[in-house]
């Protein structure tokens, strides 16, 4: 986002206002996660996981100006969130990046569906980069990025019964 808003007349602005506001919770919520598990990786895994908390708050960042470009007040931070599972060895750090990135992916998505204009643009862009460094997590890709964060998690895995990190 770079405090880019709807273009004049088109799409509905209350809905990207509160699209855009789902997505800085998301980032909001996205720096404290990589604030989390940076200390449980080591070498080049905690270099990827610091550049990734520092695109982040570069993203949250802007979209404070989009919500602000757009007529509203930007959500602020939680002073903590619920991570959906505990975090205690470089499995579970590479696992809750990936998590994180699913989610941030999934708001963004719904940020694409809202927005118009330069602002759909910009959101398309963090949708990409999300999914990008999710795979890089995971090791593996999904089919389509952003709408995983709507599917229930398998029953089997860590993330069942965890639908996100509280914003």
């Amino acid at each position: 986002m770079t405090g880019r808003t709807q273009e004049a007349g088109t799409g509905d602005t209350a809905q990207a206002l509160r699209a855009a506001q789902s997505a800085l919770a998301a980032e909001h919520a996205a720096v404290y996660g990589y604030g989390t598990l940076g200390g449980r990786l080591e070498g080049g895994r905690r270099r990827d996981a610091t550049a990734a908390g520092d695109a982040h708050r570069a993203r949250r960042d802007a979209l404070a100006r989009t919500v602000r470009d757009l007529g509203g007040t930007p959500v602020a931070a939680r002073a903590a969130y619920a991570l959906p599972f505990a975090v205690r060895d470089p499995a579970s750090a590479l696992r809750l990046a990936a998590v994180l990135e699913d989610r941030v992916a999934g708001v963004y998505s719904d940020l694409v569906r809202a927005a118009r204009g330069p602002l759909r643009q910009d959101a398309a862009g963090a949708l990409r980069e999300a999914a990008v460094r999710a795979a890089r997590w995971r090791g593996t890709g999904v089919a389509f990025p952003g709408l995983t964060e709507k599917a229930a998690p398998p029953e089997n895995t860590a993330e069942a019964g965890a639908t996100g990190v509280t914003h």
